[in-house]
């Protein structure tokens, strides 16, 4: 009874493993025929294209046709006379002169802010001024130059009677004595800058610019206060319209000092091809 049901087991070996080959072929072509599906989208036409290959339509006509290009708009363009290159001609009459028009605000008129002073200011005071010519003081990080005259530069030259002198810095030497190391009260901002200022200054009571045309050691300026100090100067001759300085009661200048003897070049000198001690100077006494 055993061996049928053997022999029975044996047959269905290779069967059952004939059903499972074709059953996992089975399978494996129906997934890549979905995985088909998912990736082109397209496959549906494609297919339906396929099948209705007894139509006289081509496979292409489900590709939608591009759309037509927008059409670009007309360029109006301005009439140009082409006999007329110039342009046009003014009316022959006279023109009217038209008075402006007022400014659009106030802001248009407004003047830059002036520097903001203290209340009990009165002017800046310049410890130890420098003058670096008549009119010019440096000091406290300020230049400053006196206003209502004009500057006579140091190296400037004066000539009276056909004799030249250099009036510029006899100018200048007369400024500093003037000075003498004292503060000078100017009207400059209370912060100084770099650029040079000009200025009314003063001295205790004594105006500076004054003090300068009054004794003819600076122009007045024209226009300025010091026009009537500055003629009287001119015509008492002080100052840079007078004559040269008179130099004789200033000392004179000391000689040069006389030429020191050289020394010898060696306290050895040869003679008949022996070296004896060369003759030394006496010491002076």
């Amino acid at each position: 009874m055993r061996l049928p049901y053997l022999a029975l087991a044996v047959v269905m070996v290779p069967v059952m493993a004939a059903l499972v080959v074709a059953g996992g072929r089975t399978l494996k072509g129906s997934q890549s025929t979905v995985a088909i599906d998912q990736i082109d989208p397209g496959a549906d036409t494609i297919s339906q294209a396929g099948t209705d290959a007894g139509s006289e339509e081509p496979a292409t006509s489900a590709i939608p046709a591009p759309a037509p290009p927008t059409p670009k708009p007309a360029v109006h363009s301005r009439a140009i006379d082409p006999d007329v290159v110039a342009p046009p001609e003014l009316p022959a009459g006279e023109l009217e002169r038209v008075e402006p028009r007022e400014p659009l605000s106030k802001l248009a008129l407004a003047m830059p802010p002036k520097p903001k002073m203290p209340d009990d200011w009165n002017g800046t005071k310049l410890f130890q001024p420098v003058a670096t010519a008549a009119g010019l003081i440096e000091a406290k990080g300020y230049s400053v130059a006196i206003s209502g005259i004009d500057v006579v530069p140091q190296d400037e030259t004066c000539t009276t009677d056909g004799k030249s002198w250099p009036c510029g810095i006899r100018a200048r030497t007369a400024f500093r004595a003037f000075l003498r190391g004292r503060a000078v009260v100017c009207t400059v901002p209370p912060e100084g800058g770099r650029d040079r200022i000009a200025a009314q200054c003063r001295i205790g009571k004594q105006d500076v610019g004054q003090w300068l045309v009054e004794n003819g050691w600076a122009r007045a300026a024209k226009g300025g206060p010091y026009v009537e100090a500055g003629e009287k100067a001119q015509s008492a001759k002080k100052g840079i319209f007078g004559s040269a300085p008179n130099l004789a009661g200033m000392p004179a200048e000391p000689a040069a000092p006389a030429q020191a003897p050289e020394a010898p070049g060696s306290i050895l000198e040869e003679v008949d091809g022996t070296l004896k001690p060369a003759d030394q100077p006496a010491p002076a006494e």
